[in-house]
């Protein structure tokens, strides 16, 4: 029998929403849990969290992470890794005084920014960005999104990049129109895995508070489950989206994501200058812990 310390908890959930599950291991060291058993957590927790993080400490100031949805592991995860460090900072009294941690993942090694004590949040870098080039057939996306070809935005380009995940983007018309996507786990699953792609994010201009910048949504099929109500990779993405387009002119953005009209997250988005000069999008908000004690694995 094997013990671990894990807690649950909603990244991105506000007053007014639930969040974004994520299962979390802390540990000594990575090697301390074998690859299968990351797995193995991961599938008992299906429908109970989207994906579990597992973060070793190295050093006064930075982490190993490894995560892995009830499918297969997941290069980068930005709602478990929000989770984890918001936990981290607000648990531990000497690392809540460090204003910069880092993060060692499969997508490299990120900055964190800790701003806990100013705003209730923490910042992460997102991966430096690659960019995808696909062909895509508009009739047979809307198909498999079950929505209508007048409800994609043709005035704006479809792209894939890659911020930690492969993100697949496509502009929508209205709010109501992106509300009202419903597509099939299964159908969007083959779609995703036969165009190389993780994830697919939807968004629009059309949002419910004059506060917001943009809503999205985010549909995750290759992880075994159907929508991600709240995600720092897929946003970081479409950061970058709108930078290469010449459609983000601030310094930050506030993005309303999921399908429910009112009850929407809030993920926060901001600009920042890497050692190397590049510009890059990080990701940001607050964390709720629901669920804290013991994971037991029995050989």
């Amino acid at each position: 029998m094997k013990e671990y310390n894990f807690k649950k908890i909603d990244a991105f959930a506000t007053k007014k929403s639930n969040g974004n599950p994520a299962g979390y291991i802390l540990l000594d060291k990575l090697n301390d849990i074998s690859e299968n058993e990351m797995l193995q957590i991961a599938k008992e927790l299906k429908g109970f969290v989207n994906e579990v993080g597992y973060v070793a400490k190295q050093g006064e100031c930075k982490f190993d992470l490894r995560y892995y949805s009830s499918e297969r592991e997941v290069d980068f995860c930005g709602h478990a890794t929000i989770a984890i460090l918001y936990d981290l900072i607000k648990t531990d009294r000497h690392i809540r005084n460090i204003p910069t941690l880092t993060i060692n993942t499969n997508k490299g090694t990120l900055k964190v920014e800790n701003r806990f004590n100013e705003s209730d949040s923490v910042f992460i870098m997102s991966p430096i960005p690659e960019t995808k080039k696909l062909l895509i057939n508009i009739g047979e996306l809307a198909n498999k999104l079950r929505i209508s070809k007048k409800d994609i935005n043709s005035s704006l380009p479809i792209s894939v990049i890659n911020a930690g995940l492969s993100t697949l983007i496509v502009p929508i018309t209205n709010l109501e129109s992106i509300l009202a996507i419903s597509p099939n786990l299964e159908e969007l699953k083959d779609y995703c895995f036969s165009n190389g792609i993780d994830i697919i994010e939807v968004f629009t201009s059309d949002i419910r508070e004059k506060t917001n910048d943009y809503r999205t949504r985010v549909f995750a099929p290759t992880f075994g489950y159907i929508e991600d109500s709240a995600t720092g990779s897929g946003n970081s993405a479409f950061g970058y989206y709108l930078i290469n387009n010449n459609l983000w002119t601030t310094e930050a953005l506030t993005i309303e994501q999921n399908g429910l009209i009112d009850d929407f997250n809030i993920v926060r988005l901001q600009k920042q200058t890497d050692e190397n000069n590049n510009i890059r999008v990080s990701f940001g908000g607050g964390a709720i812990t629901r669920i804290e004690g013991k994971y037991i694995i029995y050989d």
